[in-house]
């Protein structure tokens, strides 16, 4: 199948807030939450949605849904942070994805108003806000299931380099 026979659909997104965090350039950034230990931010809610943080105070961690304003363009093949061998992007967590959609399981420290203070924050400063969905261990958690290739890496990376934000090459998968 080709491109031209995919359905067309016309989608609006709303941008609901803004996640503001201690991190301005990729390079140096926490490559996943389970990397940020501890780094701290607020995700900051527009008044049309703070009525639907109602309740929220109660979870642990929420999930981040944001759109990765700052990527550079689709690679179908990468060399993700933990490796050193190029894979197939759906098969990586490297942000130069066909809809630059990020999600991020943070610790929500506490709510005040529209602002939620969180932990373990991966996200660059002025990202834009999506979505936000609690985390529920029942659902989210699998620890047994397999890793694929993350399960043998060939790098122990936990910060990002530039290789997925400006001009990369797609065949190297961003390194010069």
């Amino acid at each position: 199948m080709n491109s031209e026979e995919l359905p067309r659909v016309g989608l609006t997104l709303r941008t609901i807030g803004v996640i503001r965090s201690p991190f301005t350039a990729a390079v140096g950034t926490p490559i996943q939450p389970a990397y940020a230990r501890g780094a701290a931010g607020e995700v900051v809610v527009a008044e049309p949605y703070v009525e639907a943080l109602d309740d929220i105070e109660g979870f642990e961690r929420v999930w981040l849904i944001y759109w990765m304003d700052r990527v550079g363009g689709f690679q179908a093949r990468v060399t993700p942070y933990r490796d050193t061998r190029a894979h197939g992007l759906l098969a990586t967590r490297a942000p130069s994805r066909p809809n630059p959609i990020g999600l991020s399981a943070v610790r929500l420290l506490r709510r005040e108003g529209c602002v939620l203070h969180v932990a373990d924050l991966d996200i660059l400063d002025g990202t834009p806000l999506l979505d936000i969905k609690p985390y529920v261990p029942e659902f989210d958690a699998h620890p047994r299931s397999k890793a694929g290739w993350f399960e043998e890496p060939g790098e122990d990376r936990r910060v990002a380099d530039d290789r997925f934000h400006g001009g990369t090459d797609s065949e190297t998968g961003g390194r010069p």
